[in-house]
Formats: structure tokens, C-alpha cells, sequence
């Protein structure tokens, strides 16, 4: 992911971009049949991937990821939080915007060992380029893919933390399969691992 761990220094535009990037790694493996899994960011950006018909797609598995604001009132609200964030990642220490960050209600049913993880993991980032990955892949930007997933022609699957009442609604929305990880809220992988990584092997039938 752009801006994140290895490609920490990477910049991209916008998210053709980042559709590009990934097009581009799948491609230099020589990877042929795939399944998208995402979260997140990552989800929204594996549902941008799946809607723009990659060959070799076996499928989508997303969890925590928002399909798209519908009003432009909420792009509008969302674009002022977003640029607002950017700035603190360019001209703040890492390690307290993501104290700050990781305090947003949405990551709530974390506990402190699992916070102070996250914020050590995520301060060794690119501040720069964290902030333009943000600003090139804020939901303010990003269409309503709702439509598209509606006519898909591939599996998709979300996963869910039961105590994550805002994407529990959107998956609701979207009528897709949902299985829900117990004992977790938006963040679930991290809370619940075992319980992520058995849903994906019943999905993935492994």
C-alpha cells in the first residue's frame, strides 16, 4: 500500500494509481487467479480494483471498507476532517497523530496494548507520503461504488466486527454475505485474528 511499510515512500494521485500499482505487482509475480482481501482503506481500494474488471479475479473479501459517500454534504465534511489529518501527518511526529488518530470512536473496542501496537507499527511510516496517499484516496474523492458491486459478476464477501455498528449497516446495505467476527469492532483482524482468519478459510474453502 502506498505511503504504508515497505512501500512507505511511494506517491500516487489518485486512486488509477494506486489501481495501477496493483495491477502492475500482480502482474510481475505472474499471479494468474486471485482473490482481493482488504481492509479498510485497502478494502475500498480492492473494491475500486474489482470494479474495473482485472483479469485473473476470483474474488472480494473486504472488511471495514466503505463502498462511498452518497451526498455531497458528506464528501464535503469528509474532504475538511481528511485535509485536516494530512496536515498533522506532514508537519507532526507520527507518534502523535496516531495516538490521536487510534483515539477516533470508530477504533473504540481496541484496548491500550492493541492501540500502543498500532501507533508504534504505524509511526515508522513516511508522514509526506502518508499524507498524499489520504488526500488521493479520501472518500471525498471516491465514487459511490454501490451500483457497480451491485452488478458484479464476482464473489464478494464482507467481514465485520460485531461491535462495529457503522459497517455492520453498510454491509447490511449492501446485501452481500457478512460474517461477523466476535468479540471485535471496526479494526477485527486485529482484535480477533483467529477469528478473521477462520472466516477467510471458510470463504476461500482452505
Amino acid at each position: 500500500m502506498p505511503g504504508h511499510g515497505d512501500s512507505a515512500d511511494i506517491r500516487v494521485s489518485g486512486f488509477a494509481d494506486v489501481c495501477d500499482l496493483l495491477r502492475n505487482t500482480l502482474f510481475s509475480y505472474n499471479i494468474l487467479k486471485y482473490w482481493l482481501v482488504g481492509y479498510s482503506l485497502g478494502g475500498r481500494v480492492a473494491m475500486m480494483a474489482a470494479c474495473q474488471t482485472l483479469p485473473g479475479l476470483c474474488g472480494l473479501v473486504v472488511e471495514g471498507g466503505h463502498p462511498g459517500l452518497q451526498r455531497e454534504a458528506e464528501r464535503d465534511a469528509r474532504r475538511l476532517s481528511d485535509g485536516r489529518w494530512a496536515a498533522r501527518f506532514r508537519r507532526e511526529p507520527l507518534r502523535d497523530v496516531f495516538t490521536d488518530w487510534y483515539q477516533q470512536p470508530v477504533f473504540a473496542s481496541l484496548d491500550a496494548s492493541q492501540r500502543e501496537a498500532l501507533v508504534a507499527l504505524r509511526s515508522q511510516n513516511n508522514g509526506e507520503t502518508l499524507a498524499a496517499m489520504l488526500e488521493a484516496t479520501s472518500l471525498a474523492v471516491q465514487p459511490d461504488l454501490r451500483a457497480r458491486l451491485n452488478a458484479r459478476t464476482f464473489p464478494f464477501y464482507y467481514l465485520c466486527g460485531e461491535r462495529d455498528s457503522k459497517f455492520r449497516a453498510l454491509a447490511a446495505e449492501l446485501s452481500v454475505p457478512c460474517h461477523m467476527i466476535r468479540n471485535a469492532g471496526h479494526n477485527a483482524h486485529r482484535e480477533n485474528p483467529a477469528g478473521v482468519v477462520d472466516s477467510l478459510a471458510q470463504i476461500l474453502r482452505l
